[in-house]
């Protein structure tokens, strides 16, 4: 029988020096009993996947709203696929797999409808009420908004995940700073995994879905030498056009996860990081090597240039804009309109928090039906 312990005792035989084992963890806010058969990470991995916060990412946009198509990724597959990403880097360097993946599991969980343009908005409106960062929305999901327990709000997480949670960087997440998570000192490896995995799957399947809407094409691809180096030899190999796209992509990501593991490896012996204590005392161990990164950073620039800022991205990020900023306006000019579930949360906040939370929790289906039922008078409310 594999018991809780047996677990343990397998991170402490198999893990790296610098892995995070379960039994070293800060513990919970709310002190729980431990599980007979799972460790406390793969514990905070299962409340994740059952949150309500989880469901809806389904539902929620990565680049393109839901309902322009079912082929191009939502915040869940995206996410699905950050932890796939992350969990191979993580086996691989000897790190907590059951960490790395709760974290890859809810680091957007904090995202509004709409994408990046649905957190843009919000923190435009919260400016003077405290603000809105989708790292920090997160950890309030995990910590506050999420019911489920008699005894506490929340999820009651460990404070690995959610300090994996506030501590997350990619070049759209903005520094936060939470005292309790000791923001002048680096988070465990298995945290700054999921940030890079998290770019990893970004930057491949917004090229995947890029091509597939016609945004992108490959001749302007093959400017980029990154691509190019792998598309040509992807087509020596292989005569479809699609499948030649589908294996660039897979290569690229294999490329990527590869210097990754190689390079971070190379860090770990360089600064001779032995423990997890070492490893919050040094800036970016987990890394892409510098040859990489500058081939890497032209073809990032190149999705920003020419997707992220094509014209049919930017119509439906302002229509966004647009849906948001009157939902808020309605909402706090009369919170009668809100539903009593919301409505419950308003003893002890503010308004316009309570109307910030509603909003940022909305799947984008949701968020455009509240704007036809508030503003169509046609339609039922």
């Amino acid at each position: 029988m594999l018991s809780r312990e047996r677990l343990e005792a397998e991170e402490e035989r198999f893990l790296a020096s610098y892995g995070m084992k379960s039994r070293e963890s800060k513990g919970r806010r709310y002190k729980e009993n431990e599980h007979p058969y799972r460790s406390p990470f793969q514990r905070d991995r299962d409340r994740i996947i059952h949150s309500t916060a989880f469901r809806r990412l389904e539902y929620k946009t990565q680049v393109f709203v839901n309902h322009e198509g079912d082929y191009y990724r939502t915040r869940l597959t995206h996410t699905i696929e950050v932890a796939q990403v992350a969990r191979t880097i993580a086996r691989a360097l000897g790190l907590n797999e059951d960490l790395t993946e709760a974290i890859a599991l809810a680091h957007d969980l904090g995202h509004t409808p709409f994408g990046h343009a649905g957190e843009e908005t919000l923190s435009k409106l919260m400016k003077d009420s405290g603000g809105f960062e989708h790292n920090c929305q997160g950890l309030r999901v995990v910590d506050k908004l999420e019911k489920k327990y008699q005894e506490f709000d929340g999820l009651n997480l460990t404070y690995e995940v959610r300090e994996g949670i506030i501590k997350h960087r990619t070049p759209y997440d903005i520094l936060t700073e939470y005292r309790e998570f000791e923001p002048d000192k680096s988070p465990t490896l298995e945290c700054q995994v999921v940030s890079l995995a998290d770019e990893i799957a970004y930057t491949s399947h917004d090229l995947d879905d890029g091509l597939k809407a016609d945004l992108l094409s490959v001749k302007e691809l093959k400017q980029i030498k990154l691509w190019s180096s792998i598309y040509e030899k992807a087509a020596k190999e292989v005569s479809e056009e699609e499948k030649i796209r589908y294996e660039t992509i897979r290569s690229l990501i294999n490329l990527l996860v590869n210097d990754l593991i190689v390079e971070t490896e190379r860090r770990l012996q360089h600064f001779q990081i032995k423990s997890v204590a070492e490893v919050r005392e040094k800036e970016n161990a987990v890394s892409f090597s510098s040859a990489l990164e500058e081939e890497y950073r032209l073809l990032k620039q190149f999705l920003l240039e020419r997707m992220y800022r094509h014209y049919r991205v930017i119509r439906m990020a302002e229509k966004a804009r647009r849906v948001i900023e009157s939902l808020f306006e309605v909402y706090t000019e009369e919170s009668k309109q809100l539903p009593p579930s919301a409505r419950e949360s308003l003893k002890g906040e503010a308004i316009s928090r309570i109307v910030c939370d509603y909003i940022a929790g909305m799947t984008d289906r949701f968020a455009l039906e509240e704007y036809k039922k508030l503003f169509d008078p046609y339609t039922r409310v």
